[in-house]
């Protein structure tokens, strides 16, 4: 009778340790790192949503005691973000990383696979969320361009160029600038990488640039499907300059007497010619989405480089660069001038909300507020789905970190079922 009870205890108590070892687990997604002395070690990253019982489900459907609980999790400020020097050592061991992160797992249907798209990141520090981000988005039939700014930290620079080893179809830009904010390097960063994808072997259909801060709001195959609506069209914003010709009516100067960038290109009183070709200039912003024909275009075209060279010394040519030749007579995928202004809230490619347009084109921000645009909040995770467009910007664990973890799942559980 005794051996009888301490068989049943030592049974209950093995259930009870097994029990605790899958809800550790699930509370954390576990990766491992080869330390240089050969051994191993292993990075937990955080699930708060686990942790705290937190359903994405009544999150989404606006459940004031669920919001309530992300408010508190946000006062309590426990979200740790793994360092550059983290992602950098993790992707010292490939097959590891590729394993644990759940990347040799991620397939595409027939449907996403015979429409294969490109991405160029421009990026310059928190490699963990740039990895987060390219995690949601990834496709192995999909090419993946990062450029990082030659001003990153070494650990940042060792952090992308571990993802581009890992990660099949993710490479580094084979030309990397020191980009200056406002200055003709952002948008070179991007055209080197649109001219390093025109070379892969992956026969893309479309390209969209993303920022560090970027995030998904819409699955591959859902974003395939709304491509496929353009039939060839780009999807970019393009506005009449309504105040903004002082960016190009003037020359600007990017560089100090010690050829050091100032931070930001400053104007001068030197009168700038009219742009090549007499071409009509338009503003918009420096992100998009681009069909391939239109870049092939863009890459051998002389009135584009022309026009390139003559955006040098402006500012913020980004910002008028794909807004303008877009609108020029006879390109791919052309809007005629004549067509309505194609606003950032028309144009689906990122969904940015500035605070001096707040409660008046669309809700508060719930999170902060960081240069005028709202960092997100979770209490926006309903609109954010549903606004229609493609990518949120901004978006931040350090600020909230339950609204990436929910629009991780709900994106995961939209996922097309493999036949």
């Amino acid at each position: 009778m005794r051996s009888f009870w301490f068989h049943l205890k030592l049974r209950t108590a093995i259930f009870i340790f097994l029990t605790l070892a899958v809800i550790i687990c699930f509370f954390t997604i576990t990766f491992s790192i080869v330390n240089k002395g050969g051994g191993q070690r292993v990075f937990e990253r955080q699930r708060l949503t686990v942790q705290h019982g937190i359903n994405c489900t009544a999150i989404y459907e606006m459940e004031p005691v669920e919001l309530g609980k992300t408010l508190a999790i946000r006062k309590q400020k426990t979200y740790e973000s793994a360092t550059d020097q983290t992602i950098a050592e993790a992707t010292s061991g490939c097959d590891q990383f590729a394993t644990g992160m759940g990347y040799d797992a991620i397939q595409g249907t027939e449907f996403e696979r015979e429409f294969p798209l490109a991405y160029s990141f421009v990026v310059h520090k928190d490699a963990a969320l740039v990895e987060r981000m390219l995690r949601a988005i990834y496709m192995p039939h999909n090419i993946y361009c990062i450029h990082y700014d030659l001003k990153s930290s070494a650990d940042f620079i060792s952090a992308m160029k571990g993802l581009a080893r890992c990660i099949p179809n993710v490479f580094i830009a084979s030309k990397l600038e020191i980009v200056q904010y406002a200055g003709i390097s952002r948008l070179k960063a991007d055209l080197n990488c649109l001219s390093d994808l025109l070379d892969s072997e992956v026969k893309w259909k479309y390209v969209i640039n993303l920022c560090g801060q970027d995030f998904p709001l819409r699955t591959n195959a859902e974003l395939v499907s709304d491509l496929k609506e353009l039939k060839g069209r780009n999807m970019v914003e393009s506005k009449r300059p309504e105040g903004k010709e002082w960016r190009w009516s003037v020359h600007h100067i990017l560089k100090n007497n010690k050829s050091e960038y100032y931070e930001t290109p400053v104007s001068t009183s030197e009168e700038k010619s009219p742009p090549p070709y007499n071409i009509e200039m338009f503003v918009g912003s420096a992100y998009f989405t681009l069909s391939r024909e239109f870049v092939v275009f863009v890459h051998w075209s002389f009135l584009a480089r022309d026009f390139l060279a003559w955006s040098e010394d402006t500012y913020s040519p980004d910002e008028h660069f794909w807004a303008t030749l877009i609108r020029v007579p006879g390109v791919p995928g052309e809007v005629p001038r004549s067509d309505p202004e194609i606003s950032e809230l028309i144009s689906k490619t990122r969904l940015v909300k500035w605070s001096y347009l707040e409660e008046n084109l669309y809700p508060p921000c719930t999170g902060d507020h960081v240069r005028a645009v709202c960092i997100y909040g979770a209490a926006e995770l309903r609109w954010l789905l549903n606004y229609g467009h493609w990518f949120a910007n901004k978006v931040d664990p350090k600020v909230d970190p339950v609204l990436m973890e929910c629009l991780e799942e709900i994106l995961l559980e939209k996922r097309p079922q493999l036949q």
